[in-house]
């Protein structure tokens, strides 16, 4: 994966589910090489909050090293099933349920999820499935410097953005990946 129009076949493989099925949320190749490249310093285990098609999954997969333990958590039953048909002859653990169901099988050195499932997952439950020193990811924010406006007292617009990055357990970044979406990170103190 060393130049930008390579991608790996676990993550072709659920890209093409996703044109059959018509399923277009999924992770951008931006996002995913930012995962491929985090995972590839993991060690332990990794993991994905809200499966989806796989394609986030993949990522990690094809960065993380094969001593690392992947694993993916989804809510939606037939989603679960069609991301461990696309992920299949992979070691990637896909695992029915919320992300509450991470926690039997953390501490992860790396969590990543969406912006629409980082809106439902309280902070202290992704502080609680990572390790110290561990990272949580957040992919599918607008840049903050696109923002024309701004709150009274200085306060950022973008609410969930503004907690992960004040919240003292972490040590927080956001990222632009592209003039129109940005990443956070942040590392568990």
């Amino acid at each position: 994966m060393s130049t930008t129009d390579e991608v790996p076949e676990l993550v072709s493989r659920a890209l093409r589910h996703c044109l059959r099925t018509g399923w277009l949320e999924t992770t951008r190749h931006e996002t995913g090489r930012l995962l491929a490249t985090l995972a590839a310093s993991c060690r332990g285990t990794v993991a994905e909050a809200s499966t989806g098609s796989g394609v986030g999954v993949a990522w990690l997969r094809s960065g993380a090293s094969p001593e690392t333990r992947v694993v993916s958590v989804e809510r939606d039953p037939q989603r679960a099933q069609q991301a461990r048909e696309n992920l299949e002859d992979s070691d990637v653990e896909v695992i029915d349920g919320g992300c509450d169901q991470l926690r039997e099988h953390g501490p992860f050195s790396l969590l990543y999820m969406n912006r629409a499932t980082a809106e439902l997952v309280e902070r202290d439950l992704a502080w609680s499935l990572v390790e110290p020193g561990g990272l949580v990811v957040i992919d599918d924010f607008e840049p903050s410097g696109q923002w024309s406006t701004r709150e009274p007292q200085g306060l950022l617009t973008d609410r969930l953005l503004h907690g992960w990055l004040t919240d003292e357990r972490f040590t927080s970044t956001e990222t632009t990946l592209a003039a129109d979406l940005s990443v956070l990170i942040a590392a568990r103190r």
